[in-house]
């Protein structure tokens, strides 16, 4: 880092700066033109006013000017030795290119002759997607968000915090040093980061996030489409697209072809704008597309891709700048803004000797009396051969040692790393390297938000906010529950919702439960928390209360603490399979009690943290004396002649009788959870966990202690599992878990030591991932059993083919889900469904069957965004 600090320096008192303005035919500033060095990958991009600036070694330079459907312009400046030169101003106006279609050649069977272009270019797609092994670069990323309009409240219920207001919402900018290896392996280290009004916090703008390559098949938009979009280039974009040839000019030396480019299909998910191609090499000389709500997009009305690529050395070309425009409306929000990539100080290394594609046969002219022409035939692209001894030698001896990083460099998961510093830097330090000059709106953005910094960090502004935004409202009481917040200190109070608050069973009666929790977050992250609960039974008169505790040290190694003792009720099985709310709705209104629950006096201890990357493990330790407890009241608002309520004793298969008389249980688990080759984040204060292409594996281990502290319980318990998340493209997404389990050495055990399972017995479903038509406790077991589920979310790759389902946004999801045991033998659940109904809500039909017997079947609603 002092190296690179120290070529900053060098290089700033070195080197001039350019700078200028980029406007069109009319005077008016051209956004986001490409401006760059003659020869080299160094340049800049102008911002939304048109102005560019950036600095530049002394000499003479050729200056190229670039937009999208505009004549390319190159200009010749000289910049004089000496640190006290003033910068040099040049402006340059761009006047649209004149595409001709004079020249083409047309055949008589009426085909546009941007299909014969882009045969070809599809047929080089896999060339030009490989035809750089490696690079490093360095990217500049700005990223602005703006509020436009701001409801005050969000579905009519939620209160929109009093800080948020109409104006630029986000403003960021970072500098990384991006690497990349074949096929697809990232690493970054971000070394500046500037966020307006937040001088302690980190850039967002991952460079890697950027790097979007038409190249590929399909390109993927994580949190606008959940299917992604087919590329123009794709292997199967005839099927999905029509192009039409709007002309051919010369531009900087090259042919381009500018082809439009538009779905066959108006909800297809594909692009619709304009890609330039080359001609002879049939690459990308850039492109303007878009996408709209037609293609089933969320919250963004529009989003707009614009690329511009460069030559390089090595006769490759490289992404040179490029932006996403977008505009935003839902749940009463309007904004827009965009980001912005500048990439910079390339050095390439191509692929080894990779031989050029077969060209498809281009059409000859045809006359008036010829026959139909036949259809060209693509020729597949040839795979890379190997080099020979005195090849291989010969690119050693000619490439820099200092090139590229080795291969080496690439096997540790980290994929992106921020300078502990890179938040530090000074106002002169972003203006020598900063490549887009900062608009207007911006510069007062940055200088309003840094000025008040110290104003928003004080008790007196804290506390304002905090007035306005602790207002104690209906939502509060009956949703998400009312939470009192000390910005200051960063503290808050909180108390669950109304519904949790006061419940209803069989075996209390009404139910009075107070949960307060407290917690308090450190200016470095750490945080802990305390939440005390107290619980009165009217109708058992009993009085209980418990008491948590959690502290999180270690955001790094991802270390935490905790502790929870007291006197309680607890379901028994501990995941509680029916929440409060269910259950007093169905023993008020529907005369069922499913919830079962016993009383236990306990004290809990647990420490998790991760061992190594990819490797997690946790520990906790429980010692608990357990108590029957009975139903006191068959109170209803609604009594069914043919039904009762059931004893507080669940029914089980495997068993006679449920019930236990009063022990003690000392339990040990420990629990390990390993992803191989999870990637990773690495912030200067925490460490963020990101995927891989493996499963997650677990490991849980349970052994009850019997002799110890008086603990009667005596048996082990170990289970294995695998998940993990699939991105299927355009067919969807798939999740699936699998998990495996026995006993032995089973002494002593009692019902809620057996292994039980996420059943669901009422219309509502809190989640979707466990089984829905199960009963609670029938097949709890304690002996060997398997378990799986899998569901599919399709996306809307069914419905969105129909038209009147089509505007809903409505999305097909199926799924899957599998049990045995010895008593349940193979039971199974088969369920189809929608989601994305009115945005949150999903409803699914199942039908059960046990050995191969239907038995049943149920619909299930959920709702979650």
């Amino acid at each position: 880092m002092l190296v690179f600090c120290c070529y900053l320096i060098a290089a700033g008192v070195q080197a001039g700066t350019l700078k200028g303005k980029v406007t069109d035919e009319k005077g008016e500033g051209l956004a986001f033109a490409t401006v760059y060095i003659q020869g080299t990958t160094d340049g800049s991009t102008t911002n939304e006013q048109g102005n560019y600036q950036f600095t530049i070694a002394p000499g003479k330079h050729t200056v190229v000017f670039q937009y999208i459907g505009y004549k390319t312009q190159s200009r010749t400046v000289e910049i004089p030795e000496g640190d006290d030169q003033k910068p040099l101003e040049l402006n340059v106006q761009l006047q649209p290119d004149v595409y001709n279609l004079n020249e083409v050649r047309v055949s008589l069977s009426g085909k546009d002759p941007a299909y014969g272009i882009m045969e070809q270019a599809i047929a080089k797609r896999n060339y030009h997607l490989k035809e750089i092994q490696q690079y490093s670069a360095q990217v500049y990323v700005k990223g602005l968000q703006r509020l436009i309009n701001v409801p005050k409240r969000v579905l009519g219920v939620i209160k929109v915090p009093a800080g948020l207001k109409p104006g630029i919402l986000y403003l960021s900018e970072s500098v990384s040093e991006l690497h990349f290896l074949q096929p697809n392996k990232y690493r970054e280290r971000m070394i500046s980061s500037k966020v307006s009004g937040n001088s302690r916090a980190f850039s967002w703008n991952q460079a890697s996030d950027f790097t979007v390559n038409f190249y590929q098949n399909l390109i993927k938009a994580n949190g606008v489409n959940e299917r992604g979009f087919i590329s123009p280039l794709a292997n199967n974009a005839m099927m999905f697209y029509r192009y039409e040839l709007m002309g051919t000019s010369t531009n900087n030396g090259h042919q381009i072809h500018r082809i439009k480019v538009t779905p066959r299909r108006k909800h297809d998910p594909v692009f619709t704008g304009y890609i330039y191609i080359v001609e002879g090499s049939w690459r990308l000389q850039s492109l303007n597309l878009f996408v709209t709500k037609d293609q089933q997009i969320e919250f963004v009305d529009t989003l707009r891709v614009t690329q511009q690529f460069t030559p390089a050395p090595g006769n490759v070309w490289v992404l040179q700048s490029q932006k996403f425009l977008f505009d935003v409306e839902g749940y009463g929000f309007k904004g827009n803004g965009y980001y912005t990539a500048v990439y910079s100080k390339y050095r390439v290394k191509p692929a080894s000797f990779v031989p050029q594609p077969a060209p498809v046969p281009a059409a000859a002219p045809v006359a008036p009396s010829a026959a139909p022409e036949k259809p060209a035939v693509v020729a597949a692209a040839p795979q890379p051969r190997k080099p020979t001894r005195k090849e291989r030698k010969a690119l050693q001896n000619s490439a820099p040692a200092d090139a590229v990083p080795d291969e080496e460099f690439f096997k540790k998961k980290e994929i992106l790393a921020i300078e502990k510093n890179s938040n530090e830097r000074d106002s002169a330090y972003w203006a020598a390297i900063r490549p887009v000059p900062l608009t207007q709106e911006e510069v007062v953005d940055y200088h309003t938000k840094d000025s008040l910094q110290v104003i928003k960090e004080s008790k007196p502004y804290k506390d304002s906010l905090d007035k306005k935004n602790n207002e104690f409202s209906l939502s509060n009481l009956f949703l998400g529950g009312y939470t009192y917040r000390n910005s200051f200190e960063r503290t808050s109070f909180s108390i669950d919702p109304i519904t949790r608050i006061w419940q209803y069973n069989t075996v209390e009666g009404l139910v009075g439960n107070l949960r307060i929790g407290y917690s308090k977050r450190f200016e470095d992250r750490r945080s802990y928390s305390i939440s005390p609960t107290i619980r009165y039974g009217f109708k058992n008169q009993k009085l209980q209360a418990k008491l948590s505790a959690a502290y999180n040290y270690d955001l790094i190694n991802r270390r935490s603490v905790g502790a929870e003792g007291g006197r309680f009720v607890s379901q028994f099985n501990a995941a509680e399979p029916i929440t409060p709310f269910t259950n007093t709705v169905n023993t008020l209104l529907a005369e069922e009690n499913y919830q079962k629950l016993y009383q236990k006096e306990y004290l809990r201890l647990w420490h998790n943290r991760e061992l190594v990357n990819g490797l997690s493990a946790s520990f906790l330790v429980d010692f608990s004396q357990r108590s029957m407890l009975y139903n006191t009241t068959d109170y209803t608002w609604r009594d069914y002649d043919r039904k009762e309520f059931t004893p507080n004793e669940p029914v089980n298969a495997e068993v006679g009788g449920t019930a236990f008389p009063r022990h003690q249980a000392l339990t040990a688990v420990v629990g390990l959870s390993y992803r191989p080759d999870q990637q990773y984040i690495s912030h200067p204060d925490r460490k963020i966990n990101l995927g891989s292409r493996w499963p997650v594996l677990n490991l849980t281990y349970r052994k009850a202690i019997s002799g110890v502290l008086g603990s009667d319980a005596d048996y082990d318990f170990v289970s294995f599992g695998v998940s993990d998340n699939l991105q299927l493209g355009l067919l969807g997404t798939s999740s699936y878990s699998a998990n495996v389990g026995t006993f032995w050495r089973k002494k002593q055990l009692y019902f809620m030591d057996f292994r039980h399972f996420e059943g669901n017995r009422t219309i509502l479903s809190g989640d979707f991932s466990g089984f829905q038509l199960l009963d609670y406790y029938r097949y709890s077991t304690s002996k060997t059993y398997v378990e799986a589920h899998y569901s599919h979310h399709f996306n809307g790759f069914i419905l969105n083919k129909v038209p009147l389902l089509r505007k809903l946004k409505w999305q097909e999801v199926g799924s899957v889900n599998y049990l045995h045991t010895a008593a349940a033998g193979h039971y199974l659940e088969v369920g189809v469904g929608l989601e994305h109904l009115f945005k949150v809500f999903r409803v699914d039909f199942f039908t059960g069957f046990q050995e191969r017997e239907k038995i049943g079947s149920g619909l299930r609603v959920g709702y979650g965004f």
